[in-house]
């Protein structure tokens, strides 16, 4: 390993020593006091302020002043009067006076640590006449003095003080008492609670409860993502108890639909996408590996604080394949391969993983502390480097091109120690592949050369090749090589998705080795500019500690995640984790958290709306030994939770935004689930689970945005492309547009929370875009498929059932049908047609999109 020294650093600590020992201080308390030293202005020389005048003013006045000479000065610092430049800004004192040539503010005209000024370093011979000017001791005139008892400015975080440590979501943990209410009739348990006697504080009273079919339908969607079939509805409907609800309840947490829900949620704090942005925007390999990981996560009940350990320390960890896959949330982010500055790319990453680990698990956004003290939040700049400092042996990505990341972040699943253990079945899966290879390319070649017009444009797609040879039965193949041909590309996506473990592989996280890179405090986070050296080690206002660790046996990695995990996931040692992962689960059940903020619970967040409830909570899950499904159970069967959705303007007058929970919130369905939705109702719905991900059609004018127009998406059959949406290749440049249009996930960010917008694109992807189309035709064969002699008034009422999950009204019927006798009368339409558009105005329903 090379060693970087900063001779200036040395130089300081020598001065000190020489201070300490020979002269008894004196050199101490200079370093340490250099601003009070200067604070007495020297007498004002004709000569320094003659040069101050013409030649350092013009210069100033020029580059300087319109962002360093007001009182909203950029960086807090103002160098108009001598007594603020020598207060110095936020970053700390700008001019040594010991030491002229190491002053911060010859570092910046240099561009050799800050860059000032931005548009354009200085020409040289100015640059010569501000070192000049500080050799002189940055003389100034007589009127140009300032305040000599100026005090430097000082940001929010430069101190910790009782009062910031005393802040309601950096204290211990508490575990209250539920409240008694006066309605005690009204609570289920004890969320109830705390929740009446709130609203009972705001003299409200609460919902009745919703009925039976909108309670259904929300807690399908909320736990699935899924409409309830006709026939649970009919048998809830039929039967409303407390048990049959409780059944219910159960049935679905058991169900692995749930995994895709709750699944799809953590993948948006996590900032999951499976390409790398940028101009090339490559796929990640092996990257859906991680998406199954969170959703069998999820299906098992995964403690919490495993889920989380595993994810930044499961390779430091007894091995085992889901570990290796989990560290895979390192991989997630973009990635710049084509770096103009290496080293600030590389610092770029693991700013990414800073913020959206801290964000994530903590709450806090300590990444706003990378270029100086934290604004609003009690984080120091150096809180921040001492965070950074956990990840500072993660190796980027890779360095280029596809081999550079797989020398960086591929991994076999397969332990070493197996190799010789599965050798037979690896042989066995490329002898099947060799042979299905050699067989398939027998056809093709005989297939390519008569490739006509639009056929050379659709042979490239795998999909498409088996009609195109169909079209030469009878020429070129016979019928039993042509169904042979179809089985065998079938078969070998199966084998290829379907690998030994010898050869399957995971994206994961690696180290430089047990040795981390060393840590610097970056001057404005640039790396470029490094100060004192950190080490691993938590934020002041949560203690300080430094951290423990030691390399794990394999001795491939440091060690120092091992450590964070432990804190991040450790009640005693910071209550932070429980409290923001209890409000995530109040915040995907009730639309939103009991604090509103959920990445933070900074100064600047929303503080709860239920602080008690929201310790109760956190402390339900610690003492569940971090189970979440127990949590799940409670929330859903509280009589909050199946209140009414239903408007009353006396409590809307007190409390607007429901604060008090005086009902349920109503929402629109995610993008996800009006995808699923739409599949499910027509009848389509894969629910085949894990595996690579799939590519719905894209029209061809979507894609034209791309640089390469169409580069990375794949064609998956039409199986494939109704599976779930949560197994849709995430490409970053190219979106599907529905998805898109329903305010889906940025995964270039941690996305703490989904937009609800309206927007014109959402009504017309649904009623004029070519996806919605296709499911309203498939629809409606659906429905003649299952009932061909069915009547227009049943075929009506069969499509308002499914889209509704609820009997129709009367009025419902007649204005049905009356819409599609008019487009057979009115318009000409076929039946057939006239049945397609009837389902396509289903589709667009508010009562489709939207839960009560």
């Amino acid at each position: 390993m090379n060693t970087v020294y900063d001779f200036g650093l040395i130089r300081r600590a020598a001065m000190l020593w020489i201070g300490l020992v020979l002269l008894g201080g004196p050199a101490v308390q200079a370093q340490q006091e250099p601003a009070q030293q200067e604070a007495e202005p020297p007498a004002v020389d004709a000569e320094g302020a003659a040069f101050f005048e013409h030649e350092v003013l013009p210069i100033l006045e020029t580059h300087c002043f319109s962002c360093h000479a007001e009182e909203e000065a950029k960086g807090e610092f103002q160098l108009d009067t001598r007594s603020r430049l020598i207060r110095g800004g936020e970053a700390g004192a700008v001019v040594d006076f010991e030491d002229p040539e190491f002053s911060t503010l010859l570092e910046a005209v240099r561009y050799e640590g800050y860059e000032m000024p931005p548009r354009g370093k200085l020409p040289d011979e100015q640059i010569a006449i501000i070192e000049r000017w500080v050799a002189m001791g940055v003389p100034y005139p007589e009127d140009r003095l300032g305040n000599e008892n100026e005090q430097r400015v000082e940001a929010p975080g430069a101190r910790i003080t009782d009062a910031d440590r005393a802040f309601w979501s950096f204290q211990p943990l508490s575990d209250p008492v539920p409240p008694t209410p006066i309605d005690k009739a009204w609570m289920t348990n004890a969320v109830d609670a705390f929740v009446a006697a709130r609203r009972e504080d705001a003299d409200l009273r609460p919902n009745p409860p919703a009925d039976p079919v909108a309670l259904l339908r929300r807690l399908h969607y909320d736990l699935t993502g899924l409409p309830p079939s006709e026939e649970l509805v009919q048998r809830f409907v039929a039967d409303p108890s407390p048990q049959a609800y409780e059944q219910i309840v159960d049935r679905l947490l058991a169900s692995p639909e749930y995994g895709e829900r709750w699944g799809r949620h953590w993948l948006d704090l996590v900032r999951y996408g499976e390409t790398n942005s940028y101009e090339r925007d490559d796929a990640k390999p092996e990257v859906w590996r991680y998406r199954d990981y969170v959703i069998d996560s999820f299906n098992q009940d995964k403690p919490f604080d495993r889920f989380a350990a595993e994810q930044l320390a499961g390779d430091e960890m007894e091995y085992s394949p889901e570990r290796l896959i989990a560290t895979g949330y390192y991989r997630l982010g973009i990635w710049d391969d084509e770096p103009a500055d290496p080293k600030l790319a590389l610092y770029d990453d693991l700013d990414d993983l800073v913020a959206t680990t801290s964000q994530v698990f903590l709450g806090l956004t300590i990444n706003c502390a990378r270029c100086h003290e934290h604004k609003i939040d009690p984080i120091m700049h150096a809180d921040y480097y001492r965070m950074l400092s956990f990840f500072s042996g993660v190796q980027r990505y890779g360095v280029r091109g596809a081999q550079s990341v797989a020398q960086a972040s591929l991994r076999p699943l397969a332990p070493p120690a197996d190799a010789r253990a599965n050798q037979a079945a690896v042989d066995r899966y490329r002898g099947q592949l060799t042979k299905l290879n050699k067989r398939i390319e027998a056809i093709e070649k005989k297939l390519k050369p008569t490739l006509e017009n639009v056929e050379k444009d659709d042979y490239p797609h795998e999909m498409n090749r088996p009609a195109i040879a169909q079209t030469r039965i009878g020429t070129l193949f016979s019928e039993a090589e042509v169904k042979q041909y179809g089985e065998d590309l079938t078969a070998r996506r199966q084998l290829r998705r379907n690998k030994p473990r010898q050869l399957a592989k995971a994206l994961c996280v690696t180290e430089v080795g047990s040795e981390a890179r060393p840590t610097f405090v970056l001057t404005r986070g640039n790396p470029h500019a490094e100060a004192e050296p950190v080490t691993p080690g938590f934020p002041v206002v949560l203690g300080g500690q430094q951290a423990e660790y030691s390399p794990p046996p394999h001795g491939g990695t440091s060690g120092r995640r091992t450590a964070l995990a432990q804190w991040i996931t450790d009640p005693e040692a910071q209550p932070l984790t429980a409290r923001v992962t209890a409000n995530r689960l109040w915040q995907y059940h009730f639309g939103r958290g009991l604090v509103r903020t959920p990445n933070d619970f900074g100064f600047q967040g929303s503080p709860p709306t239920h602080p008690e409830l929201l310790d109760w909570l956190a402390s339900r899950l610690v003492q569940h030994d971090w189970h979440i499904k127990p949590l799940h159970r409670m929330l859903v069967m509280s009589s909050t939770y199946r209140m009414s959705s239903a408007m009353r303007d006396e409590a809307f007058a007190v409390d607007p935004i429901n604060d008090t929970y005086w009902r349920f919130d109503p929402r629109r369905l995610s993008a996800e689930e009006i995808r699923d939705s739409m599949l499910a109702v027509s009848g389509q719905l894969n629910l085949s689970k894990h595996g690579p991900s799939m590519y719905p059609v894209i029209e061809p004018e979507v894609m034209a945005g791309q640089s390469r127009p169409g580069h990375g998406w794949g064609d998956s059959s039409p199986a494939e492309r109704a599976r779930r949406s949560v197994y849709i290749h995430i490409k970053r440049s190219l979106l599907v547009p529905l998805l898109a249009a329903f305010d889906a996930a940025d995964a270039d960010f941690t996305c703490p929370v989904r937009f609800a917008t309206t927007q014109p694109t959402q009504a017309l992807g649904l009623l004029n875009g070519r996806y919605a189309r296709e499911i309203a035709d498939r629809m409606a064969d659906d429905i003649l498929h299952d009932a061909p002699d069915a009547t227009l008034d049943q075929q009506v009422g069969e499509v308002l059932r499914r889209v509704t999950q609820r009997e129709p009204t009367a009025d419902e019927l007649d204005r049905g049908i009356a819409f599609v006798e008019d487009l057979r009368d009115g318009h000409a339409s076929d039946p057939r047609t006239s049945l397609e558009l009837f389902c396509l105005l289903a589709l667009n329903l508010n009562e489709f999109v939207h839960l009560d």
